[in-house]
C-alpha cells in the first residue's frame, strides 16, 4: 500500500491563524474572570450581584435554545443534572469566597491547576485505570505547588483561601465527569447552568439570606455594566466559543496547554491593576502547577502494558 504524508499547515495559514487569536482569547478571558472576581470588594457590588449579572446575562441571549434544552433535559439522568449543575452558583460562591481570602494570582492558579489533578483521584477511584509515569509526575508537581501556595503566602486568611480554592476546584472536576456523560451539547449546557443559578440566587437576594446591592439600588451602574460585560458575556459565551474554535483549529492538547499560561497572565496583570505584589512564594507555586497541568496534558493518559507495548506501531501515535 501506498502513503502519502499530508502537509503540515503552514504557520501563517488561516486556519492556524484563526486557532490562535481565539486561543489568546481565551486565555485573557480566563484571567479577566479570574481578576474581576478577585476585585468584587471594591465595585461596589455583592457576590449575589454579581452571580445575577454573571448568569442571568448568558441566561437572557440564549432565551430561543430554552425550549430545546429543556426537551432534551427530559431525558436526562437526575444525577448527571446535579452534577453539571455544580458549574453555576455553587462553583461561583466557593470561587469568589475563595478570591476574597487571598489574591488574584493564586485565584486564577488554584482552581485550573488542581482540576486535573482531582479528575485523575476520581477516575481512578471508579475505574482503577492505571496512570502514566509522566502524569503521576505533573500530579506531584501540581500537590507541591498547592504545599507551595498555602505555606509561602503568610497569614492565616490566605492559607484558608487557598484551601476554598482547592475546593472549588474539586467541584469542577466533579462537573467535568458529569459534564462528559450528558447528552446536553454545550449551548444547553450554558442554557440549564445559567437559568438555575439566576434563580437560585435571585431566591437567596429575596430571602435576605444574602445582601444585595441591586435590591437596594445602591449598585455601582458603571460596575454592573463592567460585569455584565467581563463575566456574563467573556464568561459566560465568548470563553466557551473561543475555546471550541481554538480546539477545532490548533487541537486539543495545543490548546489546553496554552490555557494554563492563564495563571501567569493574572499574576503578571494583578501587580499593576490590583497591587498584589509578585513574590518569591507565589512564583514557585505558579512554576509548579503550571508546569505541572502542562505536562500532564502532553503525557500519555495511561502507563504501557507489558503485552500491549510490543504491539505499538509507530505509525499509530500516543495521542495522550
Amino acid at each position: 500500500m501506498t502513503t502519502f504524508a499530508l502537509p503540515r499547515p503552514s504557520l501563517l495559514s488561516p486556519r492556524v491563524a484563526v486557532g490562535t487569536a481565539a486561543l489568546a482569547a481565551v486565555v485573557a478571558l480566563w484571567s479577566a474572570f479570574a481578576l474581576s472576581t478577585r476585585a468584587l470588594d471594591g465595585a461596589g457590588l455583592t457576590v449575589a450581584d454579581a452571580a445575577v449579572v454573571r448568569f442571568a446575562v448568558p441566561g437572557l441571549l440564549l432565551v430561543p435554545w430554552i425550549p430545546r434544552t429543556l426537551r432534551i433535559l427530559r431525558t436526562e439522568r437526575p444525577a448527571v443534572v446535579a452534577l453539571v449543575l455544580l458549574a453555576g452558583l455553587p462553583h461561583f460562591l466557593i470561587f469568589a469566597w475563595g478570591a476574597h481570602l487571598t489574591s488574584a494570582a493564586l485565584t486564577g492558579l488554584l482552581v485550573p491547576g488542581t482540576v486535573p489533578l482531582f479528575v485523575a483521584v476520581l477516575l481512578f477511584l471508579r475505574h482503577r485505570a492505571a496512570v502514566s509515569r509522566r502524569r503521576l509526575l505533573a500530579l506531584g508537581a501540581i500537590v507541591a505547588g498547592i504545599a507551595a501556595a498555602a505555606a509561602l503566602t503568610g497569614d492565616s486568611a490566605s492559607v484558608g483561601g487557598v484551601a476554598v480554592l482547592v475546593s472549588a476546584g474539586f467541584v469542577w472536576a466533579v462537573y467535568t465527569l458529569g459534564l462528559a456523560r450528558t447528552r446536553l451539547d454545550p449551548l444547553g449546557v450554558i442554557v440549564i447552568v445559567s437559568l438555575s443559578s439566576t434563580l437560585a440566587a435571585v431566591a437567596l437576594i429575596v430571602t435576605g439570606v444574602m445582601p444585595s446591592h441591586l435590591l437596594a439600588g445602591t449598585a455601582d451602574l458603571a460596575s454592573l455594566g463592567t460585569y455584565a460585560l467581563v463575566q456574563g458575556i467573556g464568561t459566560g459565551l465568548l470563553s466557551t466559543a473561543c475555546y471550541v474554535v481554538a480546539v477545532k483549529n490548533l487541537g486539543s492538547s495545543i490548546t489546553a496547554t496554552a490555557g494554563a499560561l492563564s495563571p501567569v497572565l493574572t499574576a503578571l496583570v494583578a501587580v499593576p491593576l490590583l497591587h498584589e505584589p509578585l513574590t518569591a512564594g507565589l512564583a514557585v507555586a505558579l512554576a509548579l502547577i503550571v508546569t505541572g497541568v502542562i505536562v500532564f496534558t502532553l503525557a500519555p493518559r495511561r502507563a504501557a502494558r507489558p503485552l500491549d507495548a510490543a504491539s505499538v506501531s509507530p505509525a499509530a501515535p500516543n495521542r495522550g
